[in-house]
Parts: C-alpha cells; sequence; structure tokens
C-alpha cells in the first residue's frame, strides 16, 4: 500500500509539470484579453483604432516582471497573433526579455502591448528572436482616437510599443528588449509540436481559451471608438 502511495507520487510530480505549464498559456490569453477590452477602451488616450487596423500583428506581455530571478533585467510572456485576411491568427506564445529601457511610467509589474506593422520583424522572430530598435526599428506608439499626432519616427516604426502600470497607460521606448517565439510553451497549449509560420500566416486551430482574444480584436477593427 505504501508503495503505491510512493508510486502514485512519484507520477503526479512528473504529469503535474504538464498541467501547470498548460494553466500558465491559458491564463496568459485570458489575462490578454482582459488587457486590450480595457487598453482600448480608455476614453481619448487609448491605442488608436487606424492604427490597430494598419496593424499586421499584434503581441501582449502580462504583468512583464522588472529584476527577474535569473535574468538581471526585465521579462515576460505572453502571445503574438497575426492578420489572416480579415481575421486574426490563433496564438503563438513568445517572451520578451531587456535590461536597458526600465520602466518609465513605474511599477515593477508591467503589461506591454507591441504593434507589429508589418511582416519584417516578424519573419525576423520567426527565424529566431527579433531585437527590437535593432533587428526590427522601434518607436513608443502614440495614443488617442486617431494617429494624427504621430511623428514621422513612429509612422516609419515597424514595431510600436506601449505600456500600463499601475494605472497609466502610454507609448513607451523598448529599444534593446528581444522577442522571441516558446515552442515549448506552444507545445503545452496545442498539445502537440505547431508550425508557429502556419498558425501565424495560414491559421489552424483556434485553442478555446483564445476566442474571446480573438474576437476582441475583430471586433475592435470594425467599430468605432468610444466617445
Amino acid at each position: 500500500m505504501k508503495k503505491n502511495l510512493i508510486l502514485m507520487g512519484l507520477l503526479s510530480l512528473l504529469t503535474f509539470p504538464v498541467f501547470a505549464s498548460k494553466g500558465k498559456q491559458v491564463e496568459r490569453l485570458q489575462e490578454s484579453a482582459t488587457i486590450l477590452q480595457e487598453v482600448m477602451h480608455i476614453p481619448e488616450e487609448g491605442i488608436p483604432r487606424d492604427l490597430l487596423r494598419k496593424s499586421e500583428c499584434i503581441a501582449i506581455i502580462p504583468s512583464m516582471k522588472k529584476g527577474a530571478i535569473g535574468i538581471g533585467g526585465n521579462y515576460g510572456r505572453g502571445n503574438l497573433l497575426c492578420r489572416i485576411k480579415d481575421k486574426w491568427s490563433p496564438p503563438v506564445m513568445i517572451s520578451m526579455t531587456g535590461g536597458s529601457f526600465g520602466f518609465q511610467i513605474g511599477g515593477s509589474s508591467t503589461d506591454v502591448i507591441l504593434l507589429i506593422m508589418n511582416k519584417h520583424g516578424i519573419n525576423k522572430l520567426l527565424e529566431s528572436k527579433v531585437t527590437l530598435g535593432g533587428d526590427a526599428s522601434a518607436a513608443a506608439g502614440p495614443k488617442g482616437r486617431t494617429a494624427q499626432a504621430a511623428t514621422d519616427a513612429q509612422m516609419r516604426a515597424e514595431i510600436l510599443s506601449y505600456a500600463r502600470s499601475r494605472g497609466l497607460f502610454a507609448g513607451i521606448s523598448l529599444q534593446g528588449s528581444v522577442v522571441k517565439t516558446e515552442r515549448d510553451d506552444n507545445t503545452d497549449l496545442y498539445g502537440h509540436t505547431v508550425d508557429e509560420r502556419v498558425l501565424l500566416f495560414e491559421g489552424g486551430e483556434v485553442p478555446k481559451t483564445a476566442r474571446k482574444l480573438i474576437s476582441l480584436l475583430e471586433k475592435y477593427d470594425k467599430e468605432s471608438p468610444p466617445k
């Protein structure tokens, strides 16, 4: 009896990380939907709808940490989705690391949103990783109902970045940050190895927990900003 209990305990230790890991992916998708919904409804100060409509892809990293253990800088995990005609792709899990930008709007935990304006940065990311400001030009994203206030530098940037911390939302510079896909996270989420490029550019199965995020993106593509 005792041996059976020990064996069951060992088996639970072996299997628990898989379920815990998948739970983390699900949690990030749920948090990303909440973050997007809240940010897009900030009166006068949210992400311009016309910029979202022009973007090729969007990345959302919930609760990016400053000074993460063993990293020595900033670290977070989130998800990336790209346009496929008038729809949005299934999510691909990503991570972001960087030690140079800090959190200009304060706080040790920050939600980060990236608008990727063309496919160059995504192609770099899918090859291995992309360094913002190096492999792909990046700038702090403009806020407001339209992008009319954007500078030439912002409009030429391949990636526009935003952050929210302690209730404040702003476009911030993320120069030097590294974004890459997380293959193990994607395998955990989908239950098998996936081709990230196919998911983002051609589509595929949509995890149930990603449906709210995708439906929000499609909704904001169509509707006018709140008054």
